[in-house]
């Protein structure tokens, strides 16, 4: 049972109490994210999350490490489009010792400059790991292609410019404006006690500031993104628009992402691969943002096999949309997608992700049956219906990294 408590400043307090476990994790989540930065600052909300862990007016680097490798404890943060999470798992009685930590890093931070200096390396150092991910490179930049001109279609992680401008006084400020106390949500789940919140609260209470972050709309926009790189294999992101995360209709949504791509079952992996053995790899996934999101397929191959590997796709694609799930395959997905929810709930980190998400960007925290039966409410005509509204080839984009054709060769094979 989840319990919410709202302090006055605004603050969410969202509680699970699980008595057969002796962990407890706790995670600070704050409605900011890339999307929300002006254009000048791209990536201070990344650049922010790391250097939260870089010393507050008590605590050193140091100390801090020191003090979560001696509570046993594990200890992150990460930054998405719409939110950033701080984030610890401890021992039930360590809880209090570990919180007053996160939240000391949370809202005392020094952003000292000659830590700044030393962390913009170790930031465009990940820029450059991602940029040797070619299956990363081709679905981020095909994002960034769809909501180019608006906040969405920003990298999380900024560029080499835009980090060159952030110091500790744009740190201090933008900390001020966009970590709202109404915009944060502290999410436990695990063994703890009431006075274990209490103390929580108390230290919560402290947190100012007003109002909420809004976000400018995004438009998606139909995008091709050609990206020639010395490797092997073509790495390629097809995309479709999806549904936001608030829809009614994202249960089907990960039905039909599971039937057509979810596993070794799923229609593409048996159709590119089993049956055709033209790729190791090839999934589908959705990307659903608070007013928008993406259906894609992904797959890696030689250049020689993508012609093929598309033109099977696409076909694959135009059979379901004619005919619809198979009753065997919409009740085997069905089974998979509940059983990796109720899975992922044995641990107390995957419970408060989903709670403080949930409270965060949705509003609501649905309690587990809620959410199964959600999924056991979709019939094979919903999903039809959407897949015939998703899979409109005059609004797919694609991306191809590696040694790309030429662009009107791609347009011939999806038209």
């Amino acid at each position: 049972m989840y319990v919410k408590r709202v302090l006055p400043n605004g603050v969410r307090l969202i509680s699970e109490k699980l008595d057969a476990v002796r962990t407890v994790s706790v995670g600070i989540w704050v409605g900011n994210g890339s999307r929300y930065e002006p254009a000048a600052l791209g990536g201070i909300s990344h650049f922010i999350e790391h250097m939260i862990f870089k010393g507050t007016e008590k605590r050193s680097a140091r100390h801090i490490a020191i003090a979560i490798d001696a509570l046993g404890g594990q200890a992150n943060a990460f930054t998405d489009k719409e939110c950033t999470c701080y984030y610890m798992k401890v021992l039930d009685k360590r809880l209090q010792t570990g919180i007053s930590i996160l939240a000391d890093m949370f809202m005392h931070s020094r952003f000292a400059q000659e830590d700044i200096e030393l962390e913009r390396g170790v930031v465009l150092e990940e820029i450059d790991m991602y940029e040797d991910s070619p299956e990363d490179v081709a679905i981020d930049k095909l994002f960034e292609k769809c909501y180019e001109g608006s906040a969405l279609g920003r990298p999380i992680l900024g560029t080499a410019e835009t980090l060159q401008a952030i110091n500790s006084e744009a740190m201090h400020d933008y900390m001020r404006r966009y970590y709202r106390p109404k915009d944060t949500v502290v999410a436990v789940s695990g063994h703890f006690t009431e006075a274990d919140l209490d103390y929580i609260a108390e230290l919560f209470s402290h947190m100012e500031g007003e109002g909420r972050n809004e976000i400018t709309p995004a438009i998606y926009q139909p995008s091709f993104v050609l990206r020639e790189k010395d490797i092997e294999q073509n790495h390629l992101c097809l995309s479709f628009p999806g549904v936001s995360l608030l829809s009614e209709e994202r249960y089907a949504m990960n039905l039909l992402s599971s039937i057509l791509g979810g596993g070794m079952s799923s229609r593409l992996f048996q159709s590119v691969r089993e049956q055709n053995g033209l790729c190791y790899s090839v999934y589908t996934f959705t990307t659903p943002h608070l007013d928008t999101g993406l259906l894609s397929v992904y797959t890696g191959l030689g250049p020689e096999t993508e012609r093929k590997a598309l033109e099977l796709i696409v076909r694959d694609l135009h059979e379901f949309c004619e005919n619809g799930p198979a009753p065997d395959e919409l009740s085997r997905c069905r089974e998979q997608v509940k059983t990796t929810l109720l899975m992922g709930l044995e641990s107390t980190g995957t419970r408060m992700m989903t709670i403080g998400r949930s409270e965060l960007l949705r509003g609501e925290v649905q309690a587990v049956e809620q959410v199964l039966a959600a999924y056991d409410r979709v019939t094979a005509e919903d999903i039809l219906t959407l897949a015939r509204r998703v899979f409109d080839f005059s609004q797919v984009s694609l991306a191809v990294v590696g040694q790309p054709d030429r662009e009107e060769v791609y347009r011939a094979l999806l038209q």
